[in-house]
């Protein structure tokens, strides 16, 4: 569908639904519920378009990330990000190499694939083993990293990926919040070039109409943030992995 269709904002009243509940949910990951929002960017994609709703909802990931790290800055673990920035910029390459060759329910099978079979590496060192030291080796750092980059380029999906990395991590929740926050506000502003002059998906029109989402995502956050001081620490945990697990399995459908 033409995204200058809904410059007019004739959206149906079903598409502002799904709008305004991916603004919430954008909120509410980047303030700590990592992968609500990849619940609703397939719907996003319908609407919109898979490769324009790129461009469309990075500005809107980016002003989710500067709320997150403004209220979770102190608490980012800066050692993880080092070990996974380099290796996310290999992904980017890789995801501008090969977007127009792979295609997109491969992507999707291949990534889901890979989530699953890290969260299940995951819970059975952690949670059947006991295992209490948290992986070490660069290649783990590397493989997540690359992965990382490449599926945030090609389908803002990376939201899974990390939470499996930072989770084998044994971060707790307010150091897993802040890592991520920080992560992605860097890893999403260096998008904005590919998107801009490469693929040309975010233009002036899609910056002005992605300020509709304000209200949304800012509702979303200080949801987050509420229910974050709530949530226990192992709770917490638990719950991040089904969301994780919940969003893997919509790359299958």
């Amino acid at each position: 569908m033409d995204l200058l269709n809904f410059f007019s904002f004739n959206l149906l009243p079903w598409q502002w639904v799904v709008w305004i509940a991916f603004g919430i949910c954008v909120g509410l990951t980047k303030t700590g519920f990592t992968g609500m929002s990849a619940m609703v960017i397939p719907f996003v994609a319908i609407i919109f378009g898979a490769r324009e709703s790129t461009g469309l909802v990075l500005p809107i990931l980016i002003f989710a990330d500067i709320l997150a790290v403004i209220y979770y800055h102190r608490h980012a673990e800066w050692k993880y990000i080092l070990k996974l920035l380099p290796w996310t910029l290999v992904g980017f390459a890789v995801a501008i190499m090969v977007e127009r060759f792979v295609p997109v329910r491969a992507f999707k099978y291949l990534m889901g694939g890979s989530i699953l079979a890290g969260l299940i590496v995951m819970i059975w060192n952690q949670y059947l083993r006991k295992n209490q030291e948290p992986p070490s080796s660069r290649i783990f750092s590397a493989l997540f990293g690359i992965a990382g980059g490449f599926s945030t380029v090609v389908g803002n999906v990376a939201g899974p990926i990390m939470a499996v990395y930072l989770l084998s991590m044994k971060l707790p929740k307010n150091s897993y919040v802040g890592t991520t926050a920080w992560f992605f506000l860097l890893v999403n502003v260096l998008k904005i070039p590919i998107m801009v002059f490469i693929w040309q998906t975010l233009t002036l029109e899609v910056f002005l109409f992605d300020l509709t989402q304000i209200p949304s995502v800012i509702a979303g956050a200080a949801l987050g943030i509420f229910l974050i001081k709530k949530i226990p620490e192992s709770l917490y945990r638990k719950t991040i992995i089904v969301l994780t697990f919940i969003c893997t399995i919509m790359l299958f459908i």
